[in-house]
């Protein structure tokens, strides 16, 4: 069985295809999405830093990943980056910036992985597309389910002000954003 925890080392790397060139100076659009702390979370409405850090899928335990799930660039790695952005959450918090971590999944699905990592920040669920259709996030196709690619937005006022595209490995994230907050 797979361990989710751990990045093999032989993972391909994924290059920059321009998929994310337009986000930079977007507004945050006023999609309200469930999280699993239970509340519904306006992203437009979100004044303050807010960290936006999206991800195609977490594993679950003793269960397998989707056939390939390894060869496809940027895909491996969900539960490695949001432990990451828990170990580095003061720190985060410490420089004014709010954390939210976001993929397609149910909410119950994001909720047990949430749960299992002890995150000390809410996972909002884009189950309808609704936040990916509005800014024109970049997805892939595995095993039917259409996925967002790793993508990290950082928002100010609601206006994206920096995008981590594409992220490799995927716990060198957080690190990139708490430089970033450092030097801005």
């Amino acid at each position: 069985m797979t361990n989710i925890n751990e990045l093999p080392a032989d993972l391909p790397i994924p290059q920059d295809d321009g998929a994310t060139d337009h986000l930079k100076g977007m507004k945050l659009p006023h999609v309200v999405l469930k999280a699993t702390n239970g509340q519904m979370i306006n992203l437009g409405n979100i004044k303050q830093k807010l960290v936006i850090y999206c991800y195609p899928m977490t594993g679950r335990p003793n269960v397998a990943l989707p056939d390939g799930w390894d060869q496809i660039p940027g895909a491996r790695g969900c539960t490695p980056q949001s432990c990451s952005y828990r170990d580095h959450y003061q720190e985060l918090q410490s420089l004014g910036a709010q954390v939210l971590g976001l993929s397609v999944q149910t909410t119950e699905y994001q909720k047990e992985m949430a749960d299992r990592l002890h995150l000390p920040f809410p996972v909002v669920s884009d189950v309808s597309y609704a936040f990916q259709k509005a800014l024109n996030m970049p997805t892939f196709v595995s095993a039917g389910m259409t996925l967002l690619k790793r993508v990290t937005l950082i928002a100010h006022d609601g206006v994206i002000e920096a995008v981590h595209y594409p992220i490799f490995p995927s716990d060198s994230d957080a690190a990139w954003v708490l430089e970033y907050l450092k030097s801005h």
